[in-house]
């Protein structure tokens, strides 16, 4: 690990003690100019703010590389380039399933430790299935790089970037990290459940107690940070995620297809003629989502727990994605293809 002196502020000197679709590390980079005026006045915002040293900071970025690659991956994310035949295809796979129970049959401890938070195992072990196959894929670039890159080169999301680069000073500053030490993903998430820094700050906790959080090789903190991000953004324990529907004969006039929030309840949805099965009153919130396929659309509705899920990504591929591994997870083996979609295309078996 590089030296902590060069970026921790002299006053916390004495103090010392998380895809994704994950894009190979282009050779092509180039070192940041630390010199240019929107990485010093985001140092000395971070000096003035949150009191790092400036210099020490300063030579943290003039030890950055920009990637052309980082880019270009967010130019195309799968959510907007795939069908959900492509998509699910490449989650719901036998190897994936077979990982997964070897997963929770090594880590029974921990998971069912994060599982009495009222998170079903099966679905905190999919989220971490579909982020980074269970841990084999999170990512080659330095997050530094990553956040650097998207922060000062990618003027379309710039603004968030930024936000998330100055979440990662001080994360690693209270994980007592090197800045140019952890890995991630493109966008910069980070460890076995990829977690962007802000979340990481707000989110992950300390689940096995050795005052640390470590969502690179804890298990217990991955778990149990997993189901906390659900939990807290409303996860309602013992509920469904989402059901088929068929919606022959349905009224669908009026419905916007692209979101994902819970514009329906349960009741009108079955009085648009839509038709599926759930234990959950009329009063319930849903969403009625259509999933594009490559020769017919596939129906399902969804629920809270199911908006909860998109909260971790805001994508109806991912959270079904989600649902469906979990499902599979639950059952020991894969679904039977589904309703009014054709046959799973082989896809390639990588993550978000």
């Amino acid at each position: 690990m590089h030296s902590l002196r060069r970026f921790l502020p002299r006053s916390l000197l004495s103090a010392v003690i998380p895809a994704a679709l994950l894009v190979a590390v282009s050779p092509c980079a180039s070192a940041l100019d630390a010199g240019r005026s929107e990485v010093t006045g985001f140092i000395d915002e971070m000096s003035s703010a949150y009191g790092f040293d400036s210099g020490s900071l300063g030579q943290v970025f003039s030890q950055v590389e920009t990637r052309q690659s980082i880019i270009d991956a967010m130019s195309r994310p799968a959510e907007k380039r795939l069908s959900w035949d492509e998509y699910r295809a490449i989650f719901i796979t036998d190897r994936r399933i077979e990982r997964g129970h070897q997963v929770a049959a090594s880590q029974a401890a921990a998971l069912g430790r994060a599982a009495a938070s009222g998170v079903p195992a099966s679905v905190i072990l999919a989220i971490v299935g579909v982020e980074t196959f269970y841990g084999e894929r999170t990512g080659s670039y330095r997050v530094i790089d990553a956040l650097s890159t998207l922060a000062f080169d990618y003027p379309p999301r710039a603004d968030f970037f930024r936000k998330e680069l100055q979440q990662f000073l001080l994360m690693s500053r209270e994980e007592s990290l090197d800045p140019l030490d952890p890995k991630g993903s493109y966008a910069g998430a980070m460890g076995i459940p990829q977690f962007m820094p802000s979340s990481f700050r707000a989110y992950a906790v300390d689940g096995g107690g050795d005052g640390h959080r470590n969502l690179w090789s804890d298990w217990d903190d991955v778990f149990a940070s997993v189901a906390n991000y659900l939990k807290v953004h409303g996860w309602r324990p013992g509920e469904p995620v989402m059901a088929t529907a068929s919606v022959q004969g349905a009224r669908l006039d009026g419905l916007e297809f692209g979101s994902v929030a819970l514009d329906q309840t349960v009741g009108s949805l079955r009085q648009r003629g839509v038709s599926f099965e759930t234990p959950l009153p009329d009063s319930a919130p849903a969403v009625l989502l259509r999933l594009p396929g490559e020769s017919v659309p596939q129906y399902r509705v969804g629920f809270s727990n199911f908006y909860v899920i998109t909260r971790y990504n805001r994508s109806q591929l991912y959270a079904s994605a989600v649902s469906d591994l979990a499902d599979a997870l639950g059952r020991g083996a894969a679904p039977a293809a589904d309703p009014e979609s054709r046959p799973w295309s082989s896809g390639p078996g990588t993550g978000r």
